[in-house]
């Protein structure tokens, strides 16, 4: 044995390299392993949504707050509204119980929108004068909010993306997010505001009218 080893110290030497090379990659990939992790920890985003009413100085107001309340940024990439399960593309249905005369109606864009740690976004937001809207209306708001839901997809800087909603207080990881679309809250906001700012139009009189 001692002879053998003697004529193949070579051998053996280069056999105990290749061993340490290994154990020093494997070490490296390792750390660069929980190195990742850590970076990926770091900026990690908790998208919460939440519906909301407010009744303050005889105005009522109803909508959605969106808060970040993880570490790191969230790129809202996809936003779905959906009643009844379905997929919708307008949420006026949702005010039918509520005056049709609105106080207010405010509204941001979530689509591309990049919500940073502990901001907080409200996407809609609609307003009534109190004494306009009856416990009725009210009563039937609220039965109608619980056939809503409102998904938001969102990633990391990282590129780790989960899917947020009203209902499950869980948000749940996706591999990605579907490709952006039109904005259902910029949308609704926009149509308000063209209704609220576009003067009746009085038809144009003809030469030598009757005065």
């Amino acid at each position: 044995m001692i002879n053998w080893l003697k004529s193949n110290h070579q051998a053996i030497t280069a056999i105990g390299a290749m061993v340490v090379g290994l154990a020093a990659l494997y070490v490296a990939w390792d750390q660069s392993r929980v190195m990742r992790a850590q970076q990926h920890g770091a900026v990690v985003p908790a998208l919460q949504i939440d519906a909301f009413t407010n009744t303050d100085d005889g105005i009522l107001s109803v909508g959605l707050r969106v808060a970040n309340n993880g570490v790191g940024p969230a790129m809202i990439e996809h936003v779905r509204v959906l009643r009844d399960g379905e997929t919708v593309d307008q949420i006026d249905a949702m005010f039918d119980s509520f005056p049709a005369e609105q106080l207010d109606r405010s509204w941001v864009t979530l689509t591309g929108r990049v919500v940073a740690p502990g901001e907080l976004v409200i996407p809609i937001s609609v307003a009534w004068p109190g004494e306009a809207v009856n416990a009725e209306s009210i009563a039937a708001l609220f039965s109608e909010w619980d056939r809503w839901e409102t998904e938001i997809c969102y990633c990391s800087v990282f590129d780790r993306c989960w899917i947020a909603t009203v209902q499950v207080r869980e948000r749940r990881q996706v591999h990605s997010c579907p490709a952006p679309s039109d904005d259902i809250f910029e949308q609704y906001g926009s149509e308000g505001f063209r209704a609220f700012t576009s003067p009746e139009v009085e038809p144009p009189q003809t030469a030598g009218a009757e005065q």
